[in-house]
């Protein structure tokens, strides 16, 4: 019988189980194309390069014939693939399975990466951020192109970097959590000394979807006394054109399906042109909502908030705009015994979001701060 090649899933196994078994040192003699893949794998703030690399690379293994640098059906030449269709088909699932630090999404639709129809080689500026990231991977795809290293070593060495990654993350975790759980005493944070906190969070950067956890951890800690539950979020970069969402967050009756209230959140003020743009939402959708609710976390101007007021009388809906430490801070004070309730469920919502939409520096901020508010420090 002629031995039938690996699959893609087949590969992806073997790679691993040959970079699992070397985290002492690399795999790859050369330390500049080591390094370059360290680049790629490490870098906090686009996971996209490391997906690209895993992708292309896979590809290659498993089709020889390819040139890895045409992860483009659209070039046209023989020697050209679909990467997408790899990343996508296979890798996906591979990352999800393993939690590597990767996009939770195919690399191919990040903006550097989308559109192209060319082949991706060093010259190539993808006008992507860090440039360095990009330009590194690029540069790892002509190593394997001019021989200087195989697709088989550069998939392997990729993937036990981020598994080195993904394991220096999960312990840092995991002291963040021993030293929190250590540091708290019987006496809850008070409702105050909580809203410090979470303003605090709200600050740092690239917090945009903290604003929606916050809401949804009320509702969560408090859904028995409101007999009111939240429906099913969706992603953070999703637009709600593609879900058919009304909003950021949605809340129906408990035992009911209709949404009642709507959260839609705003790291911006928010304009008269959102409240006609979700007044079309809502005529358009088959819900029968009670309330729309924007949350800001900056200031609200006067004029739209009269406008927002005014609405009721034509749509017979109650629009209005909120500060979000405001809102947190009645809710705390309104269900005052729930505060621990709150902050546990705020903790739980932030951990478990993928970094694409909270990341891990955010994550490891909250339970930095939150040891330090406990501890008295």
């Amino acid at each position: 019988m002629v031995e039938q090649p690996p699959t893609p899933a087949e590969i992806l196994a073997l790679a691993l189980a040959e970079a699992s078994g070397q985290f002492s040192q690399s795999l790859i003699a050369q330390s500049e194309i080591a390094d370059r893949v360290e680049l790629v794998a490490r870098n906090s703030q686009n996971r996209a390069g490391a997906r690209l690399i895993v992708a292309c690379a896979l590809a290659k293994v498993h089709n020889p014939a390819v040139d890895i640098r045409k992860p483009y059906t659209e070039i046209g030449d023989e020697d050209a693939y679909s990467g997408r269709t790899y990343d996508e088909r296979y890798v996906t699932e591979f990352i999800l399975a393993h939690e590597l630090p990767c996009n939770p999404t195919t690399a191919f639709l990040t903006p550097a990466l989308r559109n192209r129809n060319i082949t991706l080689t060093p010259a190539i500026n993808l006008v992507g951020r860090p440039a360095n990231v990009y330009q590194a991977a690029l540069q790892l795809l002509d190593d394997v192109y001019t021989n200087r290293i195989s697709a088989r070593d550069l998939l392997a060495e990729t993937i036990r970097c981020l598994l080195i990654v993904r394991n220096e993350k999960q312990q840092r975790m995991q002291t963040l959590l021993a030293s929190l759980k250590s540091a708290r005493t019987e006496t809850s944070l008070s409702a105050e000394g909580i809203v410090l906190l979470i303003d605090q969070h709200l600050k740092l950067k690239r917090s945009s979807r903290l604003p929606v956890l916050v809401v949804a951890a009320a509702y969560l800690a408090a859904e028995g006394q409101l007999k009111e539950h939240i429906r099913p979020m969706h992603g953070h970069t999703m637009a709600d054109r593609q879900t058919g969402a009304l909003g950021d967050l949605e809340i129906s009756l408990t035992g009911e399906n209709n949404v009642v209230t709507c959260y839609e959140m705003k790291t911006r003020q928010v304009l008269m042109e959102d409240i006609e743009q979700a007044i079309m939402k809502v005529a358009h959708s088959d819900q029968v909502i009670d309330n729309y609710i924007f949350i800001t976390t900056t200031s609200i101007e006067r004029e739209v908030q009269e406008y927002a007021t005014a609405v009721y009388d034509r749509t017979g809906i109650e629009f209005v705009i909120l500060d979000c430490i405001g809102f947190l801070r009645h809710f705390l004070h309104l269900f005052y015994r729930l505060r621990a309730e709150f902050l546990e469920a705020y903790q739980q919502l932030v951990l478990a979001e993928p970094e694409s939409a909270v990341s891990q520096p955010l994550k490891e901020a909250f339970l930095a701060m939150r040891q330090a508010a406990e501890s008295g420090e």
